[in-house]
């Protein structure tokens, strides 16, 4: 049975997305940071698809913790199919408040993260590609960036400036690891999830106003998305934007 690892999936974007994967049929490592029993609630729920899965704390922005992750969905399933960097944290405070340290955390799981689990990762896709054969996909990464990395952010700049940064990995990457692996991005818009719990009516309204569907956007929105470019064999180096219209040309 093919596997994946998503980071940072106990929650929000990462639990629909590994959630996903399992009802697809696919084997799931779930890491988590903080909160393991989320983390075992996700394992349950994907076990209920018949699949197998192992739960993983690590903070993925170590790239020990990053290569142990990998490394525990290898001994579990004999290998790594696909990878979804998803693992992020988000932060409001005006530049002017704003640490060298609090600017540095943010990078460092937003993006040092994600090369350091595609790292830790690459031997095994390249496995998997040799594995995979002919089969049109074959395995993939993907990284979740935000629709922040068009538009700026006036009280996150350090996010907005990380998840900007992953568009140009991803190219980076789609370029050095094809023809292979193929590497893309979801750009997500404003999708309901605890990370925008805290928004205030007038600024869902102000939010709402912007985006043409009407709605927001579902974290299964997202996993639709991922979904896709893990199947879809010939795009790589892309971004695939999910806003609902919003930020359309």
């Amino acid at each position: 049975m093919p596997s994946a690892v998503v980071t940072g999936s106990s929650r929000g974007l990462g639990r629909a997305i590994a959630l996903r994967f399992a009802r697809d049929g696919y084997d799931i490592a779930i890491n988590y940071h903080t909160s393991e029993a989320a983390a075992r609630e996700v394992a349950d729920a994907a076990r209920d698809h018949g699949v197998e899965t192992t739960v993983v704390g690590a903070d993925v922005s170590d790239p020990d913790e990053a290569a142990d992750l990998v490394d525990r969905a290898v001994d579990t399933f004999g290998g790594v199919d696909h990878l979804v960097n998803n693992a992020g944290i988000d932060q409001h405070v005006y530049t002017e408040n704003l640490s060298p340290e609090d600017f540095d955390r943010v990078t460092d799981v937003n993006v040092n993260s994600a090369f350091a689990c595609t790292k830790a990762a690459l031997s095994h896709l390249r496995e998997a590609a040799e594995r995979a054969g002919d089969d049109n996909a074959g395995p993939s990464i993907t990284n979740i960036s935000s629709i922040l990395a068009y538009t700026g952010a006036a009280v996150e700049c350090h996010y907005a400036a990380s998840k900007g940064a992953l568009l140009s990995l991803t190219k980076s990457h789609a370029r050095d690891f094809a023809p292979e692996i193929r590497v893309n991005v979801v750009a997500p818009g404003h999708i309901e999830t605890d990370m925008t719990s805290d928004r205030t009516e007038a600024e869902k309204e102000a939010e709402l106003a912007e985006i043409p569907r009407g709605r927001y956007g579902q974290p299964e929105d997202i996993a639709d998305a991922v979904a896709y470019l893990r199947d879809a064999g010939f795009v790589t180096g892309e971004t695939l934007n999910v806003n609902g219209g919003e930020l359309m040309r």
